[in-house]
């Protein structure tokens, strides 16, 4: 009869694991060996497209790889960031997000905000801006709000769906006031400031970063920045307050820009990545490219990354609930009030 060797199978198994340990470190310590995918949950031109594709050639210098950035617009961001979300956690696929994945939960738009992904950069923060065609007679946002009052319902607000900085702005300034308006939505920034060029809308909440170029050809006009104070890059544009004083209870706001994978990606790649994303986003020219876009830079790793992304949704999440446009209670979700 034939005996079987417990030891010997012990370590038969015990050399197995040890091979697939050391091809995998391998696998880690060569990464990346090929090129990585990046995903923009919106339209191109947009400000979340822009920053990404002014950062990215940074990083691929830095990683040594090329980074194909896709658009995959749809659903407030809903569709690209679940593509990221679902795909494995190996390096290999990028996200670059703004904002809008945190309000998900709130808004009954998706199960997940960016709590189910790891957070490589949070990149940069920008200003708003209420935007119309140069064409149009306001010169201001009381201009503007004068005739919302005498026309309810009738003006035209461009809108990147719910939870989109459009809808969440509008939000903020019916919890101050009546601002009856009707929202036409598009897949992203670009296409809907194509339409306000065209005079198919009547004005739009903005990202700088989205709006400056149409600004500095006097295509678009900036009737207000979203703040309680005079901005540099716009020191002639009036800030929300002038005309809304108690938007002040939520200011400062902003959108933001990020960079996440897959929430089980191994560390050794996280940190190769957010070593790389931190030397780019210091890079001088892409430093200049966020000072002519009127965007902040960040550059937050880590748990700094971490407790942003928790006090922006926690201070979001709750005007909105205060303005009446919340789905699911803040509270219910376990999203604490701002302090």
């Amino acid at each position: 009869m034939r005996q079987h060797n417990p030891f010997a199978r012990t370590t038969s198994r015990w050399l197995l694991a040890a091979a697939i340990g050391i091809t995998a470190s391998s696998a880690l310590a060569d990464y990346p060996d090929r090129r990585i995918d990046a995903v923009v949950p919106w339209g191109a031109g947009g400000s979340t497209d822009n920053m990404a594709r002014s950062l990215t050639p940074f990083v691929e210098n830095i990683l040594g790889t090329d980074i194909i950035i896709n658009n995959r617009p749809g659903g407030t961001g809903v569709i690209g960031t679940n593509v990221v979300r679902t795909r494995p956690a190996n390096g290999y696929s990028l996200l670059y997000g703004a904002e809008n994945a945190q309000l998900y939960p709130v808004l009954e738009l998706a199960d997940f905000d960016y709590g189910d992904m790891y957070p490589i950069s949070i990149i940069a923060q920008g200003i708003v801006l209420i935007a119309a065609p140069a064409s149009r007679e306001w010169q201001d946002f009381g201009d503007l709000l004068e005739e919302v009052h005498a026309n309810p319902g009738q003006l035209r607000m461009g809108d990147a769906g719910s939870g989109g900085l459009p809808s969440t702005v509008l939000a903020m300034l019916n919890a101050v006031d009546e601002v009856d308006v009707r929202s036409v939505t598009f897949g992203g920034d670009g296409p809907a400031i194509t339409a306000m060029m065209g005079n198919h809308l009547d004005f739009m909440p903005l990202a700088l970063a989205s709006a400056q170029e149409q600004l500095r050809a006097g295509n678009l006009r900036a009737l207000a920045v979203l703040s309680d104070e005079p901005v540099e890059l716009l020191p002639d544009v009036p800030p929300i307050t002038d005309f809304l004083p108690d938007m002040a209870n939520f200011l400062p706001w902003g959108p933001f820009w990020g960079t996440y994978v897959h929430k089980d990606t191994p560390e050794e790649i996280t940190s190769r990545l957010e070593a790389a994303y931190a030397e780019a986003i210091d890079h001088e020219d892409f430093q200049a490219f966020l000072t002519r876009n009127g965007a902040t830079s960040l550059n937050l790793q880590g748990e700094e990354a971490q407790e942003f992304l928790q006090r922006w949704q926690s201070v979001t999440a709750w005007a909105m609930e205060e303005a009446g446009t919340a789905n699911v209670s803040p509270e219910s979700l376990g999203i604490p009030r701002p302090e």
